[in-house]
């Protein structure tokens, strides 16, 4: 028997919390909630549209749980619609999550787990980018954006390669660059992010619903904004190698080439009127945890991340400072937690497998070791982190816990977490132990969703 099958019912406990979060932004029923027809009316969010003054609809995307949104979004639309209107589609999404739909193609455009862009990625989008640019001004059209659109959505900026391109993502990640300083460099890098797409659209109207996995919901920056006015300059993205110390060869010269001449470019003009509307989030996650976590019989308190947050290893050492003031208190205490980390890789010849969110539960136990053993001997605690999408780095899982018992039981066994995050091998750690959250695809991808239950002494 595993470890974490004889532990007590927190942990489950924390587990179902963060479930009932990530529940709450299932993708289809976000799509279905939005999009609506009544009558000889098509209703998006806030938006009104008469039916017979359309006169075609196409779909187009990208995300892990893009392929979701296209067939809800064909069952809000229902069957007459699509025929009338002879809907048509391409969206990118992950290969294990493409399957047949009767109107929109879901083009496989990466292996789950490889959170990179491939050729695959580049011919989908040039085919998105064809389909956009066939449209007339009585079509409409919808792009469908979640989390992981970015590498889903690639079209590198001539001369640069596919291959270049990825080069400049992962010497980014490895120096610890954040969402914000990721995306701003994507955009300039890219013919369809930062608003490149819109403004290749000839339909009338352009709708882009949105699941955002952005921290304070940024719309220019989540998905790298393919429909959003670019906000940021190809001297921002220069500033971001500058400040993160990265130069040739770590970064091919073309690069700052093809940034220097956009430096001198208009930004890109658009023709059709175009509405991004946010149709779930962060915030919609955590506060359905929280709601479950008061059905618990907890006093609950809720965070959720608005900027880019540190390393996991910050982040770990805020939240246990949490949870010790928690474990105080007299009642039974959670903190429903919303946010992204970032991670410092070390070189690949001593990297492990992991995640952020595993790095920082392996980050926070390796904090509470540390403390005396008195310290942590009254009451009960659970911690938990998991990303919404399912998966967490290149990893099958999506996360990981601890508790009170997992911290006694290492302490016990003299084996050292400390050794595990220096080479970002979280994972071998809690696959160990039997701790590692693992779901599959969710379907959704709004961020990462922390738990910290905490109960006191009978």
């Amino acid at each position: 028997m595993e470890f974490a099958e004889r532990v007590g019912e927190l942990p489950l406990q924390a587990l179902r919390i963060w479930r009932a979060g990530v529940a709450a932004v299932d993708t289809g029923a976000l799509v279905r909630k939005a999009v609506r027809i009544e009558g000889d009316k098509l209703l998006v969010g806030h938006l009104g549209f008469s039916l017979p003054a359309i006169e075609r609809i196409a779909v187009v995307g990208a995300g892990k749980a893009a392929g979701a949104m296209a067939e809800a979004l064909e069952s809000a639309l229902g069957p007459e619609i699509l025929e009338a209107k002879r809907v048509t589609g391409w969206v990118n999404v992950p290969e294990t999550l493409a399957k047949p739909l009767r109107a929109i193609h879901l083009h496989p455009a990466r292996p789950l787990g490889v959170n990179e862009p491939t050729e695959a990625a580049v011919q989908g989008t040039q085919q998105i980018v064809e389909l956009v640019r066939s449209l007339g001004p009585q079509d409409l059209c919808f792009c469908l954006i979640t989390g992981g659109a970015s590498a889903l959505l690639p079209l590198p900026v001539p001369p640069l390669t596919l291959e270049e391109k990825v080069a400049v993502t992962r010497a980014l990640s490895a120096a610890g660059a954040n969402i914000d300083q990721l995306n701003t460099v994507r955009k300039h890098l890219s013919l369809v992010k930062g608003g490149r797409l819109a403004a290749a659209c000839k339909a009338g109207t352009l709708i882009t619903l949105i699941v955002s996995d952005v921290l304070g919901d940024r719309l220019d920056v989540i998905g790298s904004g393919p429909t959003v006015r670019d906000t940021t300059s190809a001297e921002d993205a220069l500033a971001v190698f500058r400040k993160l110390g990265l130069t040739p060869p770590e970064i091919p010269e073309v690069v700052f080439r093809v940034l220097e001449a956009q430096r001198h470019s208009p930004p890109p003009e658009w023709q059709c009127r175009v509405e991004n509307i946010i149709i779930g989030n962060l915030d919609t996650a955590a506060e359905a945890a929280a709601e479950e976590a008061k059905k618990l019989g907890y006093e609950v308190r809720t965070e959720v991340a608005r900027e880019p947050e540190p390393t996991a290893e910050e982040v770990a050492a805020r939240l246990v400072q949490q949870l010790l003031t928690m474990k105080a208190l007299s009642r039974p205490q959670c903190l429903v937690s919303g946010g992204e980390p970032v991670v410092r890789l070390v070189e690949p010849s001593r990297r492990g497998r992991g995640g952020r969110n595993q790095q920082l539960v392996l980050a926070a136990l390796d904090i509470l070791l540390q403390l005396e053993p008195a310290q942590l001997a009254k009451g009960k605690f659970a911690f938990l982190s998991g990303g919404t999408d399912g998966e967490d780095g290149p990893t099958d899982a999506a996360g990981a816990w601890i508790s009170d018992d997992i911290v006694s039981a290492v302490r016990e066994s003299g084996v050292r977490p400390a050794d595990f995050l220096s080479r970002n091998d979280a994972y071998s750690f809690f696959e160990e132990w039997g701790t590692l959250i693992k779901t599959g695809p969710t379907h959704t991808n709004v961020g990462d969703l922390r738990i910290i239950l905490t109960i006191p002494s009978q």
